[in-house]
């Protein structure tokens, strides 16, 4: 019988709305309570848009977008430069690190997914858009709910983020693992995809519990039935328009797919 370690030797997750922060609900409201106080305030849709990427990347990216542009030069009497970026990524500091430790739930599954890798010898990295100081809130109330990687790398701990594959071939050399088809990327945003696909891994995306759909457990359970499918399906499309090879709902569905893929890849299948 074939397993996951015959064909994988590392698995690398993202953390919110992956792994942690069901809906990826902290970044996002941590990002609009900064631009709310500086006088420019961005809505939830605008701040979901370029997910996933280092924050001053993300924030960069915000500034890009008209009407934010223009609601900060209406705010400050100047255009957004990088005094802006660093105005907003002081400012959010504080926040991100409140609503990170607030939302550090695992996702249901995560902890389990992540002893059955361990169980079967594969090695566990994580790769995120928050910064060392942010994860720094984190990393305990994980731990404590028994998810703690081999290995995070952070934004700005490579000369490039995400979509670039730097953080994930950074931790492939950090755990002396290769060749990069032998490792899983998993992420719920788009860019993240990218990462995982500009590596060269078997990328799976995550629809339900992320920035694709953005809900809460709670809220996304509320859902009419009809109405949650379709939400899925245009989470599901994005994913794979960024280039996974395969999307779950949520890390809960993670074992019993790499099990497909293992016996495919082994010709079972």
């Amino acid at each position: 019988m074939t397993s996951i370690r015959d064909s994988f030797d590392m698995v690398v997750f993202d953390w919110a709305g992956t792994m942690v922060d069901f809906g990826s609900r902290a970044p996002v409201l941590a990002l609009m309570e900064a631009f709310a106080f500086l006088g420019a305030p961005v809505s939830e849709e605008e701040a979901r848009r370029d997910m996933g990427r280092a924050k001053a990347d993300h924030v960069r990216a915000l500034f890009e977008q008209p009407r934010i542009n223009q609601a900060w030069m209406a705010a400050h009497a100047a255009a957004p430069d990088q005094q802006a970026v660093d105005q907003v990524m002081a400012e959010l500091q504080a926040p991100m690190i409140r609503l990170a430790e607030e939302t550090a739930d695992l996702i249901p599954g995560a902890a389990d997914a992540v002893a059955h890798l361990r169980g079967q010898g594969l090695k566990i990295a994580s790769c995120t858009g928050y910064t060392r100081e942010m994860m720094q809130a984190i990393l305990p109330r994980a731990a404590a709910q028994a998810y703690a990687p081999d290995l995070v790398v952070c934004a700005h701990e490579t000369p490039q983020g995400r979509p670039s594959p730097l953080m994930i071939y950074k931790a492939c050399a950090d755990l002396g693992v290769w060749p990069l088809s032998r490792v899983v990327k998993v992420d719920d945003a788009e860019v993240g995809v990218a990462e995982g696909r500009n590596a060269g891994c078997f990328t799976i995306g995550v629809a339900a519990s992320g920035n694709m759909v953005g809900l809460t457990a709670q809220a996304l359970a509320d859902l009419d039935g009809d109405e949650r499918a379709v939400l899925l399906k245009a989470a599901a499309d994005r994913l794979r328009d960024a280039g996974a090879d395969l999307v779950i709902d949520t890390v809960a569905d993670l074992i019993p797919a790499l099990e497909v893929e293992a016996a495919r890849r082994a010709g079972l299948s």
